[in-house]
């Protein structure tokens, strides 16, 4: 949904992306943007996981604007790997 000014005129659309991380959680998929706190979802694929990740944003940076903040984007660079800890057994 587009964000409107208060005489209602259509405001400029900004394209954002964000990092999304997806991960299995038992029989279903857990996603989430680390970036936005509290914005996350599930599915049954990977692909649900997705599409509702879409909305969920959109969702909530509507919240944010409609409370008065402000969201400037995602902080670059973001770096997701792998560590590998030493634990003894």
């Amino acid at each position: 949904m587009p964000f409107y000014k208060e005489d209602h005129h259509p405001m400029a659309t900004k394209l954002y992306q964000f990092t999304i991380v997806i991960e299995p959680d038992e029989d279903v998929y857990h996603g989430y943007v680390p970036a936005l706190r509290g914005c996350h979802t599930f599915g049954d694929t990977v692909e649900e996981v997705r599409a509702n990740l879409l909305e969920a944003i959109a969702l909530h940076l509507e919240c944010l604007q409609s409370a008065g903040e402000s969201f400037v984007g995602e902080p670059e660079p973001m770096f997701i790997t792998r560590l590998s800890v030493p634990v003894t057994v």
